[in-house]
């Protein structure tokens, strides 16, 4: 409680609120340092605490093997395992999960019947996102994502088709830059409202489809006028300048002021149909198929990651190193190198980098960097 007391991330809240309730109070720490995507550390007194991931803390401590499928049975069921150590004295783990909210799961589903790919980007660890994913029904799941990687994925999205993100928190402001529509949480950070082109202004995911069938049916809008407009013009303006008179049309001046001003009425009489626009009736939401089928292919495509790795020696090496990634379910083939270094992996779903990195170091081999592949 003494470490948690110092953080303003949601999860650490949640744990202050905990112990609270249960009557326990936080001692003052000093030399405080928040880690984004791994964890915290403060003294107390003369020792160090951690708190954070598993592979933030198995850097300074052994993890009994019992704790270890303990936080991945937490895990699985979509709550994330925090791990904390006093010194080089292991302590234990807390859970906290995220509730997902009533309306998210519905509102996926709207999302995804508009023909939109949804794509859940965390930094969670790889088992809790997929439990979380799956109970909200999303299409994607990228974990594993460090604060500032939530631009990059973006960028790298952005190369299929148009993005638009949703976000709450401080580090999802340069991601909201990034995306073609950046969409904030009336209840977030200042700095991501600052960041977004829409605010919806409750706190609900239901409200971006909402927002979503209100602008197609806005520039449906548009268009429509424009065809009238341009249908009236291009009749009414020959016809007033007298163009048809040799064939014997003509056009009394008092009828092309009524004409024109019904024309106005028209237009304006159409606009403001949108009054009555039900921003929450699914039923005529048209599936744009053929985008969604083309990012899926392209996502197929484009599946693979090279790691870039040191201390393979041999064909020995190349063996070890395929058998661990191999053995991952979201690899479906890797090809090892010790002459270049590398390894080219194959995946059927999204594996996270830190994932793929602690897969490979865990073996003895130093991983030096990871590019998706072209």
């Amino acid at each position: 409680m003494a470490l948690e007391s110092r953080s303003e991330h949601p999860l650490a809240r949640a744990i202050i609120k905990k112990a609270e309730e249960q009557g326990l109070s936080a001692d003052e720490v000093s030399d405080f340092e928040a880690l984004p995507g791994n964890g915290l550390t403060a003294r107390l007194g003369s020792d160090l605490l951690r708190g954070g991931n598993q592979v933030f803390i198995s850097r300074s401590a052994d993890v009994p093997d019992n704790m270890t499928g303990y936080a991945d049975s937490l895990a699985e069921a979509g709550k994330t395992p925090l791990f904390f150590t006093k010194g080089d004295k292991f302590l234990g783990v807390i859970a906290v999960a995220d509730v997902i909210k009533e309306d998210s799961p519905q509102a996926v589903r709207e999302l995804r019947g508009m023909g939109i790919h949804v794509v859940m980007i965390t930094g969670d660890n790889e088992r809790t996102a997929k439990a979380i994913g799956a109970e909200a029904g999303v299409d994607q799941v990228i974990a594993g994502v460090l604060p500032e990687g939530k631009e990059n994925e973006i960028k790298r999205l952005k190369k299929r088709g148009k993005v638009a993100m949703v976000g709450d928190g401080i580090n999802d402001a340069p991601a909201l830059t990034r995306a073609d529509i950046g969409i904030a949480i009336g209840a977030g950070t200042d700095v991501a409202i600052d960041a977004a082109d829409v605010v919806l202004m409750k706190s609900r995911l239901s409200d971006v489809p909402a927002a979503i069938r209100l602008s197609r049916a806005t520039l449906r809008n548009i268009h429509e006028n424009l065809f009238w407009a341009f249908f009236y013009n291009s009749i009414g303006i020959p016809l007033a300048a007298g163009v048809f008179v040799p064939l014997g049309l003509t056009l009394n001046p008092m009828f092309g002021a009524a004409a024109m001003s019904l024309s106005s009425f028209c237009v304006v009489s159409n606009a403001l149909r949108l009054n009555f626009f039900k921003l929450r009736d699914a039923k005529h939401d048209h599936k744009r198929a053929g985008h969604t089928a083309k990012y899926k292919n392209e996502e197929n495509e484009s599946m693979k990651k090279t790691i870039n790795i040191k201390g393979m020696m041999c064909s020995h090496c190349e063996a070890t190193v395929k058998g661990a990634l191999e053995a991952l379910p979201e690899v479906e083939e890797a090809k090892v190198s010790h002459e270049t270094g590398t390894a080219v992996v194959m995946l059927s779903a999204a594996v996270s980098d830190s994932t793929l990195k602690k897969t490979v170091e865990d073996k003895g081999y130093k991983v030096t960097g990871i590019q998706n592949a072209d």
